[in-house]
C-alpha cells in the first residue's frame, strides 16, 4: 500500500517541479538606445529598449509632442521598459543652487508620461545634477539628496514607477561612486519605489567587486553593463563579467540588464553582445 502511494505521488512531484521551473523568470536583456533600433534588436532576442527621458518622455515639451512620440512607439516591435538621462544638469539636486521643487515638478511630468508609455524604471544617474560644487559640504549634499529622494519616491509610487539610483565612477561625478555608497543612501530614503542600480562598467572602473551586489541584494532592481576598456560593448574585448553574473544568480536576480556602451558598429555588434552576455550568464 505504501509503495503504491509513493508511485502515485511521483507524477505529482515532477508536475510540481515543472510548475516551479515554468514560474522562474529569466533575466531580460535590453539596450540603451533609440527606440528606432527596436526592430534590429528583436531579431537577436533582445526584450526591451532603454530610452532617454529627454528624448522619449520629453518632460519639458508640450503634451502634444509627447503624444506624437507615444503614438509612433506603438509601431515598435519592442517596448520601452526603462529610461535613463533623467534630471538635466541645470536642475541641481545638491549645493547652494539646489532646485528641488523644480526637479519634483519635472519628475511628476516624467513619471506620468512614463506610466502612459509602459515604462517601469527611471534611472537616476544625472551626474551633472548631483555633482557637489567645490567647497560645498559633502555631508550636507548627502542630506539634500536623501531629502530629495524621500520627496520623489511617493510621486514615483503614484505612477507605479521605480526610480533606480545609478552610482557613477569618479571620472564622471564626485558623488555616489559605488554600489556600496548608493546602497546606504537608498537605505536611508527607505522607499520601495526608490531602489538601486548596479552598473558593472562603473563598478569595474572603481574596482568594486561583486560582493557589493550580495550586500545590497534586496535593493538592486536594475543592471547596466559595458566593458571597462573603452566602455565597449560586451564581446568587444571579451572581458569577464562572470563574477558579477554569479553574484546576480546567487541573489536570485530576475530583472533587466541593459547594455549602456559605446558602439562601433551597432548592426554587427548587437548579436555578439547578446551571445557574450548569455554565454557568460550561463557559464
Amino acid at each position: 500500500m505504501k509503495h503504491c502511494l509513493y508511485v502515485a505521488l511521483i507524477p505529482v512531484f515532477f508536475s510540481a517541479c515543472n510548475v516551479i521551473k515554468s514560474e522562474s523568470k529569466p533575466v531580460q536583456i535590453g539596450i540603451c538606445t533609440n527606440l528606432a533600433n527596436g526592430e534590429k534588436m528583436q531579431q537577436y532576442g533582445y526584450a526591451y529598449v532603454e530610452e532617454s527621458v529627454s528624448r522619449f518622455l520629453v518632460p519639458t515639451k508640450p503634451e502634444g509632442e509627447f503624444e506624437t512620440i507615444l503614438n509612433e512607439s506603438v509601431n515598435s516591435p519592442l517596448p520601452v521598459k526603462a529610461c535613463n538621462s533623467f534630471i538635466p544638469g541645470n536642475l541641481k539636486s545638491v549645493g547652494d543652487e539646489a532646485a528641488h521643487q523644480d526637479i519634483l515638478m519635472f519628475a511628476e511630468t516624467a513619471f506620468r508620461r512614463a506610466q502612459r508609455a509602459g515604462v517601469e524604471i527611471i534611472v537616476f544617474g544625472s551626474g551633472g545634477s548631483r555633482f557637489i560644487p567645490d567647497g560645498f559640504s559633502r555631508e550636507k549634499a548627502r542630506t539634500q539628496f536623501i531629502e530629495l529622494g524621500k520627496k520623489m519616491a511617493p510621486i514615483a509610487q503614484k505612477y507605479n514607477i521605480t526610480i533606480v539610483l545609478e552610482p557613477l565612477n569618479t571620472a564622471e561625478c564626485n558623488f555616489i561612486n559605488s554600489v556600496s555608497e548608493g546602497g546606504e543612501i537608498v537605505k536611508e530614503i527607505h522607499h520601495r519605489h526608490f531602489m538601486l542600480l548596479a552598473d558593472l562598467y562603473h563598478m569595474k572602473m572603481e574596482n568594486e567587486g561583486p560582493e557589493s551586489i550580495a550586500k545590497y541584494r534586496k535593493l538592486i532592481k536594475h543592471i547596466h553593463i559595458a566593458e571597462k576598456q573603452d566602455r565597449a560593448v560586451p564581446g568587444a574585448y571579451d572581458e569577464d563579467f562572470r563574477p558579477y553574473f554569479n553574484a546576480l544568480k546567487k541573489i536570485g536576480y530576475t530583472g533587466k540588464i541593459s547594455i549602456e556602451a559605446r558602439w562601433r558598429d551597432f548592426d554587427t555588434q548587437i548579436p555578439v553582445a547578446m551571445e557574450t552576455i548569455k554565454r557568460q550568464l550561463n557559464n
